[in-house]
């Protein structure tokens, strides 16, 4: 695991094309392309998973306005590559490196859809809202928070 640079942008594009049309809708490429020019300007904390010279996973982290609450954001497995574990390596490291750097955060959340709300229930993440093709058509927007 290590910090996304300016050079990860075309294999994490290829991530994110990966988890189409389940996790992920076309609309939302161009919000994920703008999210990692903020990544780029140093506005988010984003960090690739690497392996063999490939990046295979990525994700990241924020505060909320509020001090005490951050979240997930992005975060993402190359499609054949889901189920062997790495999602779980790079939640954990995410939810780490908050405890780490922002001892004063207290609840995390994230917003995902009903494809994934089950994974993150097994890290203690509870369901807070939920939007009916909130992302796009047949993927939900779920709300959900844990403590950290």
């Amino acid at each position: 695991m290590r910090d996304y640079t300016p050079a990860d942008r075309p294999a994490c594009l290829i991530l994110f094309e990966s988890n189409r049309p389940q996790f992920f809708t076309e609309g939302e490429r161009a919000e994920y392309s703008a999210f990692l020019d903020k990544v780029e300007a140093g506005g988010e904390a984003y960090f690739v998973l690497e392996r063999g010279g490939e990046v295979l996973a990525c994700g990241g982290v924020g505060l909320q306005r509020a001090p005490d609450l951050a979240y997930l954001s992005w975060g993402m497995v190359r499609g054949d590559r889901r189920g062997t574990g790495l999602g779980k390596e790079l939640t954990r490291f995410r939810l780490d490196w908050l405890r780490a750097h922002w001892p004063e955060v207290r609840q995390v959340k994230i917003e995902t859809s009903q494809h994934t709300e089950g994974f993150y229930a097994r890290f203690g993440f509870e369901v807070a809202g939920r939007v009916p093709d909130g992302f796009g058509p047949g993927i939900d927007q779920v709300r959900m928070v844990a403590a950290l």
